[in-house]
């Protein structure tokens, strides 16, 4: 019988989960994330995600940083943020929202790949297996209306067909500080846009204001709220450089799917997991989720980028 977190979760395409980090554990992500800002604003980290580019590959066409990418490599020196990805709060949620077992959990989110049909979008590096959202230096920056694995110039047939598609996996957003960045359109995930929302979604450019395409809403978290959605709801974000942003951005999925169903979680490049350090710092949780997804790369096959700028 599915739980009402559960039930939520499918009705809506994303459901807020407060309390899941320690006090403990709360202070110490927050100051890992600190320290990993500074870094990254100071060139120290040179993976991040670039001002003036919505999607990957970002590039270095900007000093401004509005992510931080690959939070658990070993070179950034933070081992609480894998405490955090393989922390039970988080693993139980995940099960429940997809329900799998725990020998199902593996590393990563991952969309399943019937064809290569245009709309669909394939892809191959790793993408949100987990990252940290931030606010900009010194520039305001917004991301547009999408879908992360379906292109805004898909016809409504083959919307309804990608939105048939499933993935078993599930993004999520913890905030370290208050966030209102996130919108999103309450049910999308299931159905095709309607012609006045293509009107809002269908171009590169993000919005004005948000709220103008029709049903949607903003999510605010609280410092610690996490935030778990279905990757193709229909969702914008904005970022505001005097609004202080610390949000961890990741994913995780279940093994059911196969090799086949290897798309957004292959998309940054991560052959730095596959090192012996790497292993070495996660517990016994965290190193079978990778040996999991090591399996599903090996097999994968080749893929591409999912949106573009």
């Amino acid at each position: 019988m599915p739980s009402n977190l559960k039930e939520l979760y499918d009705n809506q395409g994303y459901v807020v989960v407060p309390s899941l980090v320690s006090e403990t554990l709360f202070r110490a992500l927050q100051d890992a994330a600190e320290r990993a800002t500074t870094k990254t604003r100071s060139g120290q980290w040179v993976h991040r995600r670039t001002v003036g580019r919505q999607f990957p590959p970002y590039g270095e066409d900007s000093t401004d940083s509005w992510g931080i990418q690959h939070v658990m490599h070993p070179d950034l020196g933070e081992p609480v943020f894998a405490e955090w990805y393989t922390s039970d709060g988080l693993a139980n949620v995940v099960k429940e929202l997809l329900l799998c077992d725990e020998n199902d959990l593996q590393m990563g989110e991952c969309r399943e790949v019937r064809s290569l049909i245009p709309y669909i979008m394939l892809r191959d590096h790793m993408e949100e297996l987990f990252n940290m959202l931030i606010n900009p230096d010194s520039h305001e920056f917004a991301l547009r209306w999408h879908r992360d694995d379906i292109r805004e110039n898909a016809t409504e047939e083959e919307e309804r067909q990608a939105l048939n598609v499933w993935h078993d996996g599930v993004q999520w957003n913890t905030a370290l500080y208050e966030d209102a960045c996130l919108f999103v359109v309450p049910g999308s995930h299931r159905v095709p846009r309607t012609p006045e929302q293509r009107v809002h979604s269908s171009t590169p450019d993000p919005p004005n204001n948000p709220l103008d395409l029709p049903g949607s809403i903003q999510v605010t978290l609280q410092p610690g709220e996490t935030v778990f959605y279905n990757s193709n709801i229909l969702h914008c974000a904005t970022y505001d450089p005097s609004a202080k942003r610390a949000t961890l951005h990741a994913s995780m999925g279940s093994t059911r799917g196969g090799s086949s169903r290897a798309r957004n979680v292959l998309q940054h490049g991560l052959d730095w997991m596959t090192e012996s350090r790497f292993r070495k710092g996660l517990n016994e949780r965290g190193r079978d989720m990778l040996e999991r997804l090591i399996r599903m790369k090996e097999s994968a096959g080749e893929v591409g980028y999912s949106l573009a700028n």
